[in-house]
């Protein structure tokens, strides 16, 4: 009995080292209805994703709008017509947040260069 007690505490040390490991990592993130952010497109390296692989790969691509929270940890976004075959829920794991005003973000299609330079 004496030696199942000892297990039962050394069990009990260990959980809370992995725990406060952890949670060193992890981030709560809350975001609101009518916020923007950005998704998240290669949760896995050497994945394809727009052409490019590996290191190279696009992390975060452009800007959506929350529409909806659904329960603790999904949001529901507002998507494309383009992107219409994408389930509109997704992970908070999957979206980060945009600091600053994202109606001053310039698509990197309108930018056009002067031939001169």
């Amino acid at each position: 009995m004496e030696k199942v007690k000892i297990i039962k505490e050394r069990l009990k040390t260990a959980q809370s080292h992995q725990k406060s490991y952890s949670d060193l990592h992890r981030r709560d993130f809350e975001f609101k209805e009518d916020d923007w952010v950005f998704l998240k497109v290669s949760p896995m390296k050497g994945i394809m994703r727009f052409g490019k692989k590996g290191k190279l790969s696009l992390r975060y691509v452009r800007l959506y709008r929350i529409i909806q929270r659904i329960g603790q940890v999904a949001y529901k976004l507002e998507l494309p017509p383009e992107m219409s075959l994408v389930h509109t829920v997704f992970h908070v794991s999957m979206l980060k947040n945009v600091v600053g005003d994202p109606s001053t973000i310039v698509p990197v299609e309108t930018i056009k260069v002067n031939e001169e330079l």
